[in-house]
């Protein structure tokens, strides 16, 4: 299995703005007080096309799918948290935490990626667990290393275990399951996806083990990295607040490796963490101020990645 793809859907917002449904979990969603909102939309939209220039400009191909005014979808610019892409063929469809994110869930969308050459053999659909109150918000929740078979995981209000272990029966994964914690107001709060304080690259994975309060649990994530022969990458805890975990390895032209992430997240690291991380990647920054003061979501939330076998190779 591959752990990197040169494809990735985005989804173009058309009413972007601070959603007080995910606001209850999501510490890092502010208000812009005294900012219009179709000046927040006209900002997450320039700051949306730059990315997807950016992108493809380094040969990384970019689905892009309009949203559309109804329903009301403030949040569709994460796609990663409702669908994920498999080299089976096979798309899994996520269980949501706030109602109106359930409808950021189009099926159009597997026909614009089916025309665009790609395969889906089957489509695994744990929708029916929001009607027990049960979520599990894809590779926001889940952070899949593809390549060895493991799929980490920080239970929160929006990961469910039960979940968590059917996802990995179904997709022959083994579960590294955990839980993460940030201060919020001086209390610990778990942190409502795992993909805000850890990423897992080919040869290497940026972690924020602070967040693991539990000695045990901490040291069973990291064993595990290092059991893989990754190279661990540690981010701070105010690192995190500028998204410095919220990264996405992929492959642009001649296979160039390519670590994505925010202006933001960038700005926060040490030049040592820069170091290591260009042992094994490009970084390609992009300005995401808007998406993520209002969105608490950065530039790996944006991006579900394609990894399902193209239609003209099964010929």
């Amino acid at each position: 299995m591959k752990q990197t793809t040169n494809t990735v859907l985005m989804i173009r917002p058309v009413a972007f703005r601070m959603n007080e449904q995910t606001a209850v979990n999501n510490y890092y969603q502010k208000v812009l007080d005294g900012v219009l909102p179709a000046t927040v939309n006209a900002k997450a939209q320039a700051e949306f096309d730059n990315f997807v220039a950016q992108l493809r400009a380094v040969g990384v191909q970019v689905i892009v799918v309009e949203d559309t005014l109804e329903p009301n979808t403030p949040d569709s610019i994460f796609p990663n948290n409702w669908i994920s892409f498999h080299q089976t063929g096979d798309v899994a469809l996520y269980p949501m935490f706030a109602e109106n994110r359930r409808l950021e869930r189009r099926e159009d969308v597997l026909d614009i990626v089916e025309e665009h050459g790609f395969y889906i053999e089957n489509v695994t659909d744990y929708t029916l667990a929001e009607e027990a109150e049960m979520y599990l918000e894809g590779t926001g929740s889940l952070i899949l290393d593809r390549q060895n078979g493991k799929a980490y995981c920080a239970l929160s209000p929006r990961a469910e275990e039960e979940l968590v272990i059917e996802f990995c029966e179904d997709f022959e994964m083994n579960p590294v399951i955990f839980e993460a914690f940030q201060t919020v107001n001086g209390e610990r709060k778990q942190i409502y996806h795992t993909n805000v304080m850890m990423c897992v690259a080919e040869h290497f994975a940026v972690i924020c083990a602070d967040c693991i309060d539990d000695k045990k649990e901490r040291k069973m994530v990291i064993d595990c990295l290092k059991s893989d022969g990754k190279e661990i990458i540690y981010i701070t805890e105010e690192q995190i607040y500028s998204f410095a975990g919220n990264m996405l390895e992929v492959r642009g032209a001649n296979n160039q490796s390519y670590l994505v992430m925010s202006e933001a997240a960038k700005q926060s690291l040490t030049q040592a963490q820069i170091n290591q991380i260009e042992k094994y990647a490009t970084i390609l920054a992009v300005n995401l101020d808007t998406i993520e003061a209002c969105g608490g979501g950065s530039a790996r939330c944006m991006l579900a990645e394609v990894f399902l076998p193209l239609a003209e190779d099964l010929e």
